[in-house]
């Protein structure tokens, strides 16, 4: 058995592009039941759009929601290749307080990670259990 993230990783991701409104982001994300989408422009990530993102970005300002993705996604992203293993993914999940990884190989998206996908295999619970307690933590810290 394989400690790569590449046999964990989903490997159809639901994206969007960079110009696509946020409505249609919303809408994909509440028909995939997602809590995050990443951007992609050209097989790129250039950005993760996130509920949150929605709503501290553009609804709590009162932003029409017909606006670029771009105007309210996270320019930074932070992700993870194919071939690092499970313990490595969560550690760079926990250390950047991201509960979704973004696999990228060559430049281009080939699948996505998210602590749920470590949770449900039996020998990743305690990566997934200790990746979920730093961020919790460390989010609880900035409050």
């Amino acid at each position: 058995m394989t400690n790569s993230i590449r046999s964990l990783m989903s490997k159809e991701v639901i994206s969007v592009q960079p110009n696509q409104t946020v409505q249609e982001a919303a809408q994909l994300m509440r028909q995939h039941n997602l809590g995050a989408i990443p951007v992609v422009e050209n097989g790129q990530v250039k950005g993760m759009l996130t509920d949150r993102d929605i709503t501290l970005r553009l609804t709590a300002k009162g932003a029409d929601a017909n606006v670029p993705v771009s105007s309210c996604m996270t320019n930074e992203v932070i992700h993870g290749t194919p071939d690092m293993d499970v313990h490595e993914a969560s550690q760079v999940m926990a250390q950047h307080q991201v509960r979704r990884l973004p696999i990228v190989e060559n430049n281009q998206l080939v699948g996505f990670v998210s602590l749920g996908d470590l949770a449900v295999q039996d020998q990743y619970q305690n990566e997934a259990g200790e990746a979920l307690s730093n961020i919790s933590t460390k989010s609880s810290e900035l409050h």
